[in-house]
């Protein structure tokens, strides 16, 4: 399935030292994520934040989920779940990953269900409030229009 959205800033948290984390939080979660079986080291470190209201997402049955990741000491272990997918910006295809941190687990940095956020390869040029496409697996992750 194909959505369009626009690329919107998140809390800044993945790629970079934040107030929450002295460090960016991919950098810590992507070697933990690699011994698990998912290599996520020839993708951007950071996560392109998908703004696809008025449409909401919710994970199904992803490729991936990894349980009790304890990928710092500041809060408990959370839970995370990957979809393959594909970014579509000015007409060329990248590679991706829909990055889900389970909210049951999560203690801050809540996304709502209108925002996919993407591991994706790097797309020069692409900044906020650009127009992306984004294909997703519909037998991982369901797509509905916001109630």
């Amino acid at each position: 399935m194909k959505i369009k959205g626009i690329i919107v800033q998140g809390y800044r948290v993945a790629s970079a030292p934040s107030k929450d984390y002295p460090y960016g939080a991919l950098e810590k979660q992507r070697p933990l994520f690699a011994s698990h079986g998912l290599d996520l080291s020839s993708y951007f470190n950071g996560t392109l934040n998908i703004d696809i209201r008025p449409f909401e997402f919710t994970m199904l049955k992803p490729q991936y989920t990894f349980h009790h990741v304890e990928w710092t000491d500041l809060h408990p272990p959370e839970h995370f779940s990957f979809s393959r997918c594909r970014v579509i910006f000015r007409e060329v295809e990248y590679d991706g990953w829909v990055y889900y941190p389970h909210p049951e687990t999560k203690l801050r940095h809540f996304q709502n269900p209108s925002l996919l956020e993407v591991i994706a390869m790097s797309i020069p040029g692409v900044q906020y409030g650009d127009e992306v496409s984004v294909w997703v697996n519909d037998e991982e992750i369901q797509i509905r229009k916001d109630k």
